[in-house]
């Protein structure tokens, strides 16, 4: 959500803004309904003010017994009274007008954001690991994971496409990796860990910006609640219409959820194995800043979501997302893409944002400096840390031998019972 009054003390910056966006000026035809509102603010406030003090000197020219004056009084409030309810109506129609183009545009990003279109502009800022040198041809997890476990076939006969059975060893293997990066993330990088609602209603999803915008990439049930499409959306309204005190601040909450998402604008992408699917599992995580906090704790979600890489010694790089690939609330965005041996190249496993008071706006979640009276909203930030399914299509793929089999990463080895490897049914 945008600050309005930001808007009309300085329309050329938002629509410089929107520009590195690849978006047309906006400023102008939102000034124009919020001076429409104001003006009719001004005329309800101004109308409302007349009829109280008619109203009064109702009963003084009844005092005097003024009967003409009186009912000239009475005539004009019961003629503002009569008018009154059309300028609220006005009031509240423009006022809804100017909300929903405000949360329909994306926030503004930082400066030190690369300008750029697509993802070919994002920047690489490093990579880590080597990857592995294999004696023979690597295949795809949708090749050899079948044989251990992963039930494609049963998935799409019960759901439809992009829904799959995890069997077997891959389940535990997929089990493992989920509660290991919870683990990690709690008793290592100190985020609390939570177990939120799976579904929710329009407000929290207008709160961290998935509505009105995105409502094809979501599925809706029956009563009109939502499943949620990351546990981001959950874990950010935690705070919504509340206020915090500065001195707790940050606060870092984790979950391991299920999401669901409909892949609206996904068609012909990743139609095979276990990359896109309709419901996968992640490890989110979501911190609550000051403004002053809030570079520091992008820093620190971060390397919590590298930790977990480096751990399962899985090759990555860390990408920083141009102007054009950011998602709609980020003001600045991280993603890390692991490698695939079978498609030789990095994929996204993490995307890591910044998002400043823009979902905080739109949830009313503020806090309360310290030696101060008002109020300031808080900066959100958001990261995956990891999309659970992917990591597995990372471990199965980088872990792969000739045989078909899969050597489990020895940081996962606690967690499988003392199962070492996975072996081919």
């Amino acid at each position: 959500m945008h600050d309005i009054k930001a808007i009309r003390e300085n329309p050329a910056a938002f629509d410089a803004g929107l520009a590195l966006r690849g978006l047309d000026p906006a400023a102008d035809a939102i000034l124009a309904i919020d001076m429409e509102l104001r003006a009719i603010a001004t005329g309800l406030q101004v109308n409302q003010a007349r009829r109280n003090e008619a109203s009064k000197a109702i009963g003084q020219a009844m005092g005097q017994k003024d009967v003409a004056k009186a009912d000239a009084l009475k005539a004009e409030v019961a003629a503002l009274k009569e008018n009154l309810p059309a300028l609220e109506a006005q009031e509240r129609d423009l006022s809804a007008t100017l909300s929903d183009r405000l949360l329909a545009i994306p926030n503004i990003p930082f400066e030190d954001v690369p300008q750029g279109t697509d993802e070919a502009d994002n920047i690489e800022q490093y990579r880590w690991g080597t990857p592995r040198t294999f004696d023979f041809t690597p295949q795809d997890h949708a090749d050899f994971g079948p044989a251990l476990g992963l039930d494609f076939e049963g998935g799409a006969a019960m759901s439809g496409a992009r829904f799959t059975a995890l069997r077997g060893g891959i389940a535990r293997l997929h089990r493992a990796l989920a509660q290991y990066m919870l683990d990690i993330q709690t008793a290592q990088n100190g985020y609390e860990e939570v177990n939120p609602p799976l579904l929710v209603r329009d407000e929290a999803l207008v709160g961290t910006g998935q509505l009105p915008k995105f409502a094809e990439d979501l599925f809706r049930t029956t009563d009109g609640r939502w499943l949620i499409p990351t546990a981001e959306v959950s874990l950010t309204n935690l705070v919504r219409e509340a206020i915090q005190s500065e001195a707790d601040l940050p606060i870092r909450f984790t979950a391991l959820t299920p999401c669901f998402r409909s892949e609206a604008g996904s068609a012909g992408r990743d139609t095979r194995g276990f990359i896109r699917q309709h419901q996968f599992e992640k490890v989110e995580l979501v911190s609550i800043a000051t403004p002053e906090q809030a570079e520091a704790e992008h820093a620190h979600m971060v390397a919590a979501a590298e930790g977990i890489l480096q751990a399962l010694n899985l090759p990555y790089r860390r990408m920083l997302l141009c102007t054009g690939d950011m998602g709609f609330g980020a003001r600045k965005t991280f993603d890390l893409e692991v490698w695939l041996p079978s498609q030789q190249t990095y994929r996204e496993i993490s995307s890591v944002s910044q998002c400043g008071d823009f979902q905080a706006r739109r949830m009313n979640a503020r806090y309360r400096p310290e030696g101060e009276k008002g109020t300031r909203f808080l900066h959100t930030l958001n990261g995956s840390g990891l999309a659970v399914g992917r990591t597995l299509v990372a471990v199965l793929e980088n872990y792969q031998q000739a045989d078909g089999s899969v050597t489990v990463p020895d940081a996962l080895r606690p967690y499988m019972g003392g199962l070492d490897v996975l072996t081919p049914r």
